[in-house]
């Protein structure tokens, strides 16, 4: 099943991911918050494993291409792609911090207009609303 997702900050003018399309492998349109979390983990985790890449395979020379200052400029981020963790990440791991971030409070998710506050509470994704993560940050400060 195909799902829109974006993921943004507050404070920042352009989110972290921009209405991206995703494919979850799920049998049934209806999922709780806590299904949904493990397989939004179980996909990412999956993606960083495709994407990262072979100690052989590793670029020493980092040089940008030719195309490369235009993409700059749209991102407004500097890097040549280089993942240099080569740890596996375990998926089951991941999986239990994100439950346990979404149970801290540490970002907040939308399906439409609709905050999901509970691990128990459902999702009907065959009703094609996109799904916002939103990182909350802590304010920093000081007692006078």
């Amino acid at each position: 099943m195909n799902i829109t997702i974006s993921v943004k900050q507050l404070g920042k003018k352009h989110p972290i991911l921009q209405e991206t399309i995703i494919s979850l492998d799920n049998t049934t349109s209806i999922l709780s918050v806590r299904n949904f979390l493990e397989l939004i983990v179980k996909h990412q985790v999956e993606l960083f494993h495709s994407a990262s890449f072979e100690w052989e395979d590793e670029d020493t020379i980092h040089l940008p291409k030719e195309n490369y200052l235009p993409i700059l400029t749209d991102t407004g981020k500097v890097g040549f792609g280089a993942i240099y963790n080569h740890n596996k990440v375990n998926v089951v791991t991941a999986q239990e911090n994100a439950i346990l971030a979404f149970e801290d409070g540490l970002y907040a998710i939308f399906y439409g207009d609709d905050q999901l506050e509970t691990l128990t509470e459902e999702i009907d994704l065959s009703q094609n609303k996109s799904i916002t993560f939103i990182r909350l940050t802590f304010l920093a400060g000081s007692y006078w």
